[in-house]
């Protein structure tokens, strides 16, 4: 058996991943090899044949070291990204959410009684067509929230008053409609970070009995962009969060936003503790198919809906003739990727959760390191109180608009 040999450094497997030579390593042993071969003595410039050979063989090998490396990583749910990533997933019987649309919650207005059932259109200022996820009836005061999905999917702003043009026709006693706050915009596909955040969860997705589970199953659900789970385990009702939302004793909260509701229902029915009791602004009869025939017994399902959080910012950032001369539009647009879970191992504002100005500075300044220097960064629930962070209530999805985002040059 032939014996190759080589002065080229090999990679090499130890406990703490795959280690790859330096690439100065690999041209300094391609260099040996060819003098090897020419019988010793070869001139090593690299502007010499030898050394451009030398030069084009070690692009090669480190090519080719750059591949394992990524081959490697991708065997590590933190870094796998793709195919590998959805390969992983599957281990979990995960699949990637596909495309959504962003969703808004707007005020129909019209005759008390007026049922407007569930794929109602409306039209936003920019002609995007949204449709009712769920049906509704308006009220004594003449008006009813409801949530409309875009139909085109994707992470497309509707900003403050935008929806508001009835697109279906044929629904008499039906006036008006418009969102008093920003829509929390869809996705085009799940992100890498998101994906890996849900894969951790779900590791309880097929758990019972445990807020975990409960949220893993609920954040799985079709149309579902964020949610929220706690367990009030005394025997008193319990103010929770920053709107001290009142959680009955012994029971369980579950808040949600998008989702059709027979399908948050079932979520919830089939992950919560016998026996609970629930909370919230919304219900649903679901019937337990599964262990009994017809009479089936029914449970009436209850939940949250979150209601939209209206979020300001304010950003100061020192004045430099060096600056972008549409800095103020770049920051705008930084702070609403970051907001919305656009930039990349930064999670999106989520319901009941605490939003820092501190998140926000490094992807500021990476619109130009050089020059981007920050003085401030400060966020409002109102739009008057600005403070360095700030904590949604358990029962509000924070929103974002770029309008709501004022850039200061100081």
């Amino acid at each position: 058996m032939t014996t190759l040999k080589t002065a080229v450094p090999g990679v090499t497997i130890t406990e703490t991943g795959l280690l790859v030579p330096d690439i100065a390593d690999v041209l300094s042993g391609r260099l040996t090899d060819l003098d090897a071969a020419m019988g010793g003595g070869a001139s090593q410039p690299l502007s010499s044949p030898q050394g451009q050979i030398s030069q084009s063989d070690t692009e090669i090998i480190a090519t080719n070291y750059d591949a394992l490396l990524c081959l490697f990583n991708q065997i590590n749910p933190d870094y796998a990204t793709g195919r590998f990533q959805d390969g992983i997933g599957s281990i979990y019987f995960m699949e990637r959410i596909a495309a959504q649309g962003t969703i808004v919650t707007a005020t129909c207005t019209g005759g008390v009684g007026r049922h407007i059932p569930a794929g109602s259109t409306a039209m936003d200022e920019s002609g995007y067509i949204y449709q009712s996820i769920n049906g509704a009836s308006i009220g004594p005061s003449g008006h009813v929230d409801i949530q409309f999905q875009n139909q085109t999917t994707g992470p497309i702003p509707c900003g403050v008053g935008e929806l508001n043009q009835i697109y279906s026709t044929g629904l008499s006693g039906w006036d008006a409609v418009r969102n008093d706050a920003a829509g929390v915009v869809g996705v085009d596909v799940e992100s890498r970070v998101a994906f890996e955040t849900r894969r951790k969860q779900s590791v309880s997705r097929n758990g019972r009995n445990t807020d975990a589970a409960m949220l893993a199953a609920l954040l799985s659900t079709d149309g579902v962009l964020d949610a929220y789970v706690w367990s009030n385990r005394t025997d008193a009702t319990v103010n929770s969060g920053a709107t001290n939302f009142p959680v009955l004793r012994h029971s369980v909260y579950a808040c949600v936003y998008g989702g059709v509701d027979a399908d948050v229902a079932e979520a919830i029915f089939t992950t919560k503790n016998p026996g609970a009791n629930l909370n919230g602004n919304a219900t649903f009869t679901v019937e337990d198919k599964e262990n009994y025939n017809a009479p089936y017994p029914q449970y009436i399902i209850q939940w949250q809906k979150a209601t939209p959080l209206r979020i300001y910012f304010k950003v100061g950032i020192e004045a430099n003739e060096n600056l972008p001369s549409d800095i103020s539009s770049q920051i705008k647009s930084m702070v609403e990727t970051v907001f919305n879970g656009g930039y990349d191992g930064i999670t999106k504002a989520r319901i009941g959760g605490r939003i820092n100005s501190g998140t926000y500075y490094a992807p500021i300044i990476s619109i130009s390191p050089d020059y981007v220097n920050i003085s401030s960064i400060s966020i409002s629930g109102n739009g008057v109180d600005f403070t360095q962070s700030l904590t949604a209530g358990i029962d509000q999805i924070p929103t974002i608009q770029q309008a709501d985002i004022e850039v200061t040059l100081m």
